[in-house]
């Protein structure tokens, strides 16, 4: 399809949000390649990021200097931004006639930009940037086919500012804002996205603080990594070295799908978190009886994938066999987790209550080795797809012998949805409960459940409040009599009636 220049008025906005909304009409264009909400994440997520880079470089360049160490662009030359995407004249212009368009833009996209930057991950060391940028793209491709189309997206992203922490908070929420609609969306999104006043709830009791690791194996847009990054630095503004800890030795993760892990990548960034060590793979692939001191973290926030089918290699790899990406999981958090390290993790409710052997035995193993202290169990709209959940709050510093201490979340007749969503507010009881700023006796919606009452032979922790009475249902005969009344006096006001 044949296109003209791109105008003037797409490199004029007024603000973020008006350029990301402008993005998402063109992207929604032929010649754009996407087709839903997962491939616009796809595409503006490796644009944003080389963006990102390139409005990075002055300020790396003279964090250099200042420190007295030499310094080496992130990228080489002919794969900058500055030089492909938007070449400038000496007055910061854009030069038009240097600037790549139609064919020869997306030839060069094509066939040296991304095969180019894949190649930067070979000989790199793996906490370098050249390292991430390279993992990064050998999980991409370039779906447009119109190269004017793509200057147009070009142009709009060219003004966004990356610069100071009020830039990167405007565009993060953004970019969480298209993190949300990707969740939202069909396919596999939801996977992808755990709503976030569910998370920082989960932070803000979890408590990380600066010299703590923290994990999430399974971490999805990075929701977790990007939350709790926050917490700790707003505990550490203004402190170098507390700074330099939280960028390079503190946050990890894994991802297995290539969207989840970009989008995860540029999420951080958005965030201020630059350097987390996010691994592409698969996090089950990791034997747990190899795990040693240094692989062992004091935090752990996650919601691992239910129901994916894991491969028999990775079964081979944990002392429960099952299939069952979520049990294996839970091992795995047990195992990741330090002496005395705490964890709160999303798992669907059933795994409290299934009798299949390994629930059973990863409950046996939760209780004997970590003290269960919570069980938050969540409406079933708190996810898109409809799932019911639990929170579970841990410390590996088992066996649990105290009260668990359950919260069923009441939303008191509103229906959560899109309209509608989660919000921290709803979470504002049970949050004040754990820090015992608010009494838990006298609430119907929390209850304790004594470990030594538990059947060893289940361990069965299921949801049962008995606090609320149970909902009395009329019988069969009783509906069948209720409807007959109904239908006779239906009969009675259609026989009265008058034309």
């Amino acid at each position: 399809m044949a296109r003209g220049k791109a105008t003037k008025s797409t490199t004029q906005v007024s603000s973020a949000a008006t350029a990301f909304n402008a993005i998402d009409k063109l992207l929604w264009q032929p010649g754009s390649g996407c087709s839903g909400a997962l491939d616009y994440m796809e595409q503006s997520s490796w644009l944003l990021f080389l963006r990102y880079l390139d409005a990075r470089e002055e300020e790396r360049q003279l964090e250099a200097m200042m420190l007295g160490n030499s310094y080496e662009p992130v990228l080489p030359k002919a794969l900058c931004w500055s030089t492909w995407a938007y070449p400038t004249q000496a007055d910061g212009s854009l030069d038009v006639d240097a600037m790549l368009k139609g064919e020869d833009l997306i030839f060069f996209v094509q066939h040296t930009l991304f095969p180019e930057l894949r190649k930067l991950k070979e000989g790199a060391a793996t906490d370098t940037i050249q390292y991430r940028v390279g993992s990064i793209f050998e999980q991409l491709n370039c779906r447009f086919t119109d190269g004017f189309l793509l200057r147009e997206v070009i142009a709009l992203m060219q003004p966004l500012k990356f610069q100071t922490e009020a830039d990167r908070h405007e565009l993060s929420v953004l970019y969480e804002a298209r993190l949300g609609e990707m969740g939202n969306a069909g396919r596999d999104g939801g996977q992808y996205y755990t709503p976030r006043p569910l998370i920082r709830t989960m932070i803000r009791l979890l408590d990380p603080k600066v010299g703590e690791r923290f994990d999430d194996g399974a971490c999805g847009s990075g929701g977790f990594l990007c939350e709790a990054y926050q917490h700790m630095r707003d505990k550490a503004k203004n402190d170098a070295k507390a700074y330099q800890q939280l960028q390079h030795h503190t946050f990890s993760g894994g991802e297995v799908k290539p969207l989840a892990y970009v989008s995860a990548q540029m999420n951080c960034i958005l965030h201020g978190l630059e350097t987390p060590t996010i691994t592409f793979g698969d996090t089950l692939s990791n034997k747990i009886a190899d795990f040693t001191d240094k692989d062992r973290v004091d935090v752990i926030g996650a919601n691992p994938p239910f129901g994916a089918g894991a491969n028999k290699m990775n079964q081979q790899n944990f002392t429960i066999t099952t299939s069952e990406t979520a049990l294996m999981f839970m091992e795995y958090f047990i195992a990741k987790l330090k002496k005395g390290g705490r964890a709160a993790i999303i798992i669907k409710n059933t795994f409290l209550s299934n009798t299949d052997n390994a629930s059973i035995a990863i409950r046996r193993l939760l209780l004997t080795r970590c003290q269960l202290n919570w069980v938050l169990d969540l409406p079933a709209k708190v996810f898109t797809a409809g799932v019911q959940t639990v929170v579970l709050f841990f410390t590996k510093d088992g066996p649990t012998t105290n009260p668990i201490r359950y919260y069923q979340l009441d939303m008191k007749g509103v229906s959560l949805g899109k309209t509608r969503p989660l919000n921290e507010k709803d979470l504002a009881e049970f949050e004040a409960m754990v820090k015992g700023e608010t009494p838990c006796e006298g609430c119907e919606s929390y209850w304790t459940l004594d470990p030594k009452t538990l059947d060893e032979s289940t361990y069965d922790l299921s949801v049962k409040n008995p606090n609320k009475k149970a909902e009395v249902r009329a019988s069969a005969a009783e509906c069948r009599a209720e409807i007959q009344a109904a239908y006779a006096a239906i009969g009675k006001l259609l026989k009265g009636w008058q034309p």
